[in-house]
């Protein structure tokens, strides 16, 4: 491993829609038929909490049935060449279950849930959350998933894994959402960028950020390409 280049990558919902997972849209405002502000903010959740839990209990579920694409496959593989740091802002486990090993999960873990009495300590779960399922202080559980408007506890970690890069790859997001679209202001200034999306997003002009604009997984075997080129 020491002498492996270290790769970080920021994978985004775009690697995951390739698997048949749904994907918030700014331009409607809808999530699964929802109002984004009635199910993935704290806001939503005091007012209607058993609607909130249903929401991802059926992302759960979707998930369960969803598989790995050939894109998240072909970063697992690239353990082989590289060091791999994956830092996702999706809560779903197909990185995980395509073989990746080092995965970080910005914005919460779907299989998860957690106390808010107890935020440091997360449940597995496969099943649904029930409205009146409590820890043992009687705190009711809720999905371990970071909503619009919280703190996000994984940001500082995911700095520091930024700042080792040899390499960066940002895979299947429109670096829209923040703190993780600044993530990339922490690569150090000689390491190489590459952006693999459908519509790249504007960034300001950097001769070290190479651009391929296609879907994750027909963008990642161009992007192994590349990489070769660096030895």
């Amino acid at each position: 491993m020491q002498n492996k280049k270290r790769l970080v990558l920021l994978t985004g919902a775009g690697i995951s829609a390739e698997s048949g997972l749904q994907t918030f849209r700014d331009t409607d405002g809808l999530w699964m038929g929802h109002n984004i502000a009635s199910v993935a903010t704290p806001e939503g959740y005091a007012v209607n909490p058993e609607l909130v839990l249903e929401f991802y209990n059926m992302r759960r579920r979707e998930v369960a049935n969803a598989e790995p694409n050939a894109a998240h496959k072909a970063l697992a593989d690239l353990q082989d060449t590289y060091d791999i740091n994956i830092i996702t802002q999706n809560i779903d486990d197909l990185h995980e279950r395509a073989g990746s090993t080092k995965v970080l999960h910005l914005h919460g873990e779907i299989f998860k849930m957690f106390s808010p009495a107890s935020p440091d300590m997360q449940l597995n779960i496969d099943g649904d959350i029930q409205l009146g399922d409590c820890c043992p202080i009687g705190q009711q559980y809720r999905p371990y998933v970071v909503w619009f408007g919280e703190a996000v506890p994984m940001i500082e970690k995911a700095i520091d894994i930024m700042k080792t890069a040899d390499f960066f790859a940002v895979i299947g997001t429109s670096l829209q959402v923040y703190p993780a679209a600044s993530l990339i202001e922490f690569v150090q200034q000689q390491v190489p960028v590459f952006i693999v999306d459908k519509k790249i997003p504007y960034l300001r002009p950097n001769a070290a950020i190479t651009k391929i604009e296609m879907s994750a997984t027909n963008g990642v075997p161009k992007l192994i390409d590349v990489l070769k080129k660096y030895g």
